[in-house]
C-alpha cells in the first residue's frame, strides 16, 4: 500500500502525539493510518504501509479494539479481516473520553473514595482529605458532565463547543466591563 507523503506526514505527528493521548506511537500511527484510510485495511497492509512487523500490528489491532476505536469488517471473498475507524470524528472522540475515563479516571476516584471513607488521625490528614474531596467533587463533577456528552448527538456536541466559545467572549467584555 502506498502512503502520500501528506498522509505520511500525518502518520508521524499522530504517532508522536499518541503518547500524549495515552497511546503508545506505533498505535497512534495505525490508528492515523486506519482514519485517514478510505477503503478498510488488513493487518497486511497495515504493516506494509507503516513498515512494522505483523506482529506488532497484531498487537496493536487487539490494543485498538481494546480501547472500542476501530470496528471489524469483512469482505465478502476474502477471508482476512478488515479493520475501519468510525466515520463521525466525533464518535472517536466519545469513545476516546469514555476509555481514557475508564482507565484514568475511574480508578483514582475508587482511591479518593477509599481515603475519604478513612478516618484522619491528624490534622496532617485531615487537610489531605479536604483537598482529596475537593479533587474527588471536580473529577465527579467532570465525570457527571461526560455521560451528558457521551449521550448527545454529534450536531448537539459541535453546537455547545460553538455555544462555549461565545460564552467565553461574552464573559471577557464582562471581566472588562466591571474592570472600568
Amino acid at each position: 500500500m502506498k502512503v502520500t507523503p501528506m498522509t505520511q506526514s500525518l502518520i508521524l505527528h499522530f504517532g508522536e502525539m499518541g503518547s500524549r493521548w495515552g497511546l503508545n506511537r506505533t498505535l497512534g500511527q495505525m490508528y492515523a493510518l486506519i482514519v485517514l484510510t478510505e477503503a478498510p485495511l488488513n493487518a497486511d497492509q497495515i504493516s506494509d504501509a507503516l513498515q512494522i512487523s505483523r506482529s506488532n500490528v497484531s498487537m496493536g489491532l487487539k490494543e485498538l479494539k481494546a480501547w472500542n476505536l476501530i470496528k471489524l469488517q469483512h469482505i465478502q471473498g476474502d477471508r482476512k479481516e478488515y479493520f475501519t475507524a468510525p466515520e463521525d470524528i466525533w464518535e472517536i472522540a466519545r469513545t476516546l473520553v469514555i476509555e481514557r475515563r475508564k482507565r484514568e479516571l475511574d480508578p483514582t476516584l475508587t482511591t479518593m473514595r477509599d481515603a475519604l471513607m478513612a478516618e484522619p488521625t491528624n490534622s496532617t490528614d485531615e487537610y489531605a482529605q479536604q483537598r482529596v474531596k475537593e479533587m474527588h467533587d471536580l473529577m465527579e463533577m467532570f465525570t457527571l458532565w461526560s455521560n451528558e456528552l457521551q449521550n448527545m448527538s454529534s450536531e448537539k456536541l459541535s453546537a455547545l463547543l460553538k455555544l462555549g466559545e461565545g460564552i467565553s467572549k461574552i464573559l471577557d467584555v464582562k471581566d472588562k466591563l466591571l474592570m472600568k
